[in-house]
């Protein structure tokens, strides 16, 4: 690759879903060369709820640069050793409300219903949907618990860590104390005793905000580190749930509600979630104040929906082939000046295995291309 070929090219390839990059060189019929790229950091999100794969470009006339992406089923971690803002983490709403401890290297969080919806979250890099299998485990550690610290909301609220989709969540009718209108989250949450017993929940919400619920009634002791599990198995759509303790298992949330009507979901952020109480029936308001730790992030994601991409020419047209995964809608555009795309090809959908896409008529002097990979 010749030194001035634009790196921005690959923007969209920076996601921690993204275990190496290679690049090769072709000019029909012949290979030129080869050279490997580094890997770009993870945790920029993408945007537009799609993926974008760059995997052609011209360096001179006739010359092309075809981009072929090593991926994986990809594990997310984080384990705070040093600042997370350097690997993508950013904080929405109420930010004092999390603070890096660069000592002990973890996440300290204060979980305030008084105060707007708060985030401390990553972006995957992918959209996860009902199609897809994926896990969440962190370690929880809590230090102070108050609830019903409003008098006006005497009883128990929540306080959450798992998926969301950050347009829903940070929109402002996004209430998870009004039971309704909150879209697109499968999350852990624990709601201390208030008098009527604590609750261990793993809950779910379609894109329609139909809810699921798993649970068990049991407390979390101050001062001990808990380890949370929470697996999504789309075969079924259900959730597996559990807790361990010093290495031994604590609690199985075995209890269980899910609508009929559940459908969809798109999640595509992981996060510490600090939920305002507003919106709440008055006859049952409750309110939280709590302190705590998080530590030992694992996001464990289903592979890509682009991998093992390659480029050549058939019979005059450039045609792409890549691995595809099925409930996913792809389209080939171009470019010649990074100011406009072009489609060039039809949606096709994803069939889960050898995918082809081709530009028929590809510009006499080249092009830069990119497989779009859309959610249906």
């Amino acid at each position: 690759m010749r030194a001035g070929a634009r790196r921005d090219s690959f923007e969209c390839l920076h996601s921690p879903i993204l275990s190496g990059l290679k690049v090769f060189s072709f000019q029909p019929p012949a290979l030129v060369s080869q050279l490997t790229v580094n890997p770009f950091p993870p945790g920029t999100e993408l945007k537009d709820q799609q993926m974008r794969i760059r995997v052609l470009a011209p360096v001179v006339a006739g010359l092309f640069i075809v981009t072929v992406i090593l991926c994986r089923a990809d594990v997310l971690q984080e384990d705070f050793s040093s600042d997370p803002a350097g690997r993508g983490w950013r904080a929405f709403g109420q930010t004092n409300l999390f603070h890096w401890n660069s000592t002990n290297q973890n996440l300290e969080v204060t979980w305030d219903s008084s105060q707007t919806n708060s985030y401390f979250c990553q972006s995957l890099g992918t959209i996860l949907a009902a199609q897809d299998d994926f896990g969440l485990a962190f370690d929880l550690l809590l230090t102070n618990v108050l609830v019903g610290v409003n008098t006006n909301k005497p009883y128990t609220f929540e306080l959450a860590v798992g998926f969301l989709n950050l347009a829903q969540a940070t929109g402002p009718n996004f209430l998870r104390g009004a039971g309704a209108g909150t879209p697109d989250f499968i999350e852990f949450d624990y709601f201390p005793d208030d008098g009527s017993g604590p609750s261990l929940d793993a809950t779910l919400s379609d894109t329609n905000s139909t809810l699921g619920f798993y649970w068990v009634n049991l407390p979390l002791e101050l001062n001990k580190t808990y380890r949370v599990n929470l697996n999504y198995a789309s075969s079924n759509q259900t959730i597996q749930a559990w807790l361990s303790l010093s290495n031994a298992p604590f609690a199985m949330l075995t209890n269980s509600y899910v609508s009929s009507g559940f459908t969809d979901f798109r999640l595509d952020h992981v996060a510490v979630c600090s939920y305002s109480d507003v919106g709440q029936d008055p006859t049952y308001s409750g309110s939280l104040l709590a302190d705590g730790i998080i530590d030992n992030i694992v996001v464990t994601l289903p592979p890509p929906p682009v991998s093992a991409v390659r480029g050549s020419f058939k019979n005059g047209a450039w045609q792409v082939q890549f691995v595809s995964r099925t409930n996913w809608l792809y389209t080939l555009e171009r470019t010649v000046d990074f100011q406009t795309w072009a489609t060039v090809s039809a949606t096709q959908a994803g069939n889960g295995t050898n995918q082809v896409l081709q530009d028929a008529a590809p510009p006499a002097h080249g092009g830069f291309y990119r497989v779009r990979a859309n959610r249906p």
